[in-house]
């Protein structure tokens, strides 16, 4: 392995040296219960709510509208699934997209078979939701809208302030699944007139098993672990002190540095697709040409089969993926590179790369070294390809 260049941030991040100490006191000394009375189980709660604080007002919440989680799945289940236990009464009509997360796409299907009804948008080639087909799905008895904020896979932003002023102006819940997007684009719940937002700590270089839900005032969410009083009685069980602190302050580094950060990742992101497109045969851009994530690049490469290109990759030292992290098992093609209209044979020779603060244009150099020889190499393997070149002879 010549280097190491880690391109898969939508998967995971390295925690912060900076979160890192911040977590540390509270696996060691500071490790009091935050629902007992002694002083050392006090600080963790002083530390617990100080990162409620940091959270809300990253999102342009109120402190009491947070609530922590163990992941981002975690949340949107508790989402999609407490609204339609307690909407119920009044419709059971739900509205999501072809291209959401499988933790909303599954959630969706499981509440299909009890009793509920799911209309699943379709997008545009970039991978967009359109507010108008939103605004023409809603029925009488809809009670919920979930849509992503920006897509993990293809790395589009959707328009959420057209989608919840829909929402708003036909009195419907809007979820919004933004665990790709804290720290990454500006969130104001209020403008963009969200009502649940879903959120997750390893994706802005805070720790793993930590998430949370904000849920707006007058939203009524029912518990969804019974068994105490934590999480003013909405999610029992005893926090993850040192977790929810690092999160805090992840959030907190990131909403800071945001637009430094931001304009170093266009660049190099800019760089990698412009290099790749022009140096590789048959390559296509999967979702928006800017209208996107900023350290986010998504390929499809006909001919090929996505799987030994990772591996060749990893072979010469960098870290990327096919799509989702949490389908990267899965032999079956992307849905959502399917919804933007893909073939089946397109959409198998897909590759995420996704830049992060670590990265540097000179990643992106090797990136664009080392991949297209693989390409070529795999063409050269494919049954495929060497039918289409001789029907071009």
């Amino acid at each position: 392995m010549n280097r190491l260049v880690y391109a898969d941030h939508s998967a995971t991040t390295a925690v912060r040296p900076e979160v890192l100490e911040a977590m540390l006191p509270f696996l060691k000394e500071q490790y009091g219960n935050p629902s007992s009375l002694y002083q050392i189980a006090q600080e963790s709660k002083i530390a617990l709510e100080k990162a409620r604080a940091q959270l809300a007002r990253a999102i342009g919440a109120k402190e009491r509208e947070i609530f922590f989680t163990g992941s981002g799945t975690e949340a949107d289940n508790w989402a999609i699934k407490g609204v339609a236990e307690a909407m119920r009464h009044r419709g059971r009509h739900i509205i999501t997209s072809s291209v959401e997360h499988h933790a909303v796409l599954h959630t969706c299907e499981y509440l299909e078979k009890h009793g509920f009804s799911v209309t699943y948008l379709p997008v545009d080639a970039e991978g967009t939701v359109s507010p108008k087909d939103l605004e023409a799905a809603i029925r009488p008895d809809t009670i919920l809208v979930s849509v992503m904020m920006a897509n993990n896979e293809i790395g589009t932003i959707n328009p959420v302030q057209e989608l919840g002023t829909v929402c708003r102006r036909h009195q419907v819940l809007f979820h919004v699944d933004a665990v790709q997007a804290l720290g990454t684009l500006p969130i104001d719940v209020e403008a963009q007139q969200i009502d649940l937002l879903s959120v997750s700590a390893h994706k802005l270089y805070g720790p793993k098993g930590v998430g949370a839900l904000y849920v707006r005032k007058g939203v009524k969410l029912p518990p969804f672990i019974h068994g105490g009083a934590q999480e003013s009685g909405r999610r029992a069980g005893t926090e993850n002190v040192a977790g929810i602190v690092g999160f805090g302050r992840a959030v907190e580094l990131a909403v800071a540095e945001m637009d430094e950060r931001n304009a170093q990742l266009r660049a190099m992101r800019d760089r990698l697709i412009d290099t790749i497109l022009e140096k590789v045969p048959f390559s296509r851009l999967n979702g928006a040409r800017y209208n996107r994530l900023p350290g986010h690049a998504s390929f499809s490469f006909s001919f090929i089969e996505g799987e030994s290109m990772l591996l060749l990759l990893d072979m010469k030292g960098v870290c990327a993926s096919s799509g989702s992290a949490c389908t990267s098992g899965s032999l079956d093609p992307s849905h959502v590179l399917l919804a933007i209209g893909l073939p089946h044979e397109t959409a198998h020779g897909s590759l995420r790369l996704t830049l992060g603060r670590e990265n540097t244009m000179e990643d992106v150099e090797y990136i664009a070294q080392v991949l297209p020889p693989i390409v070529q190499k795999l063409r050269e393997m494919s049954p495929l390809y060497e039918d289409y070149m001789k029907q071009q002879q």
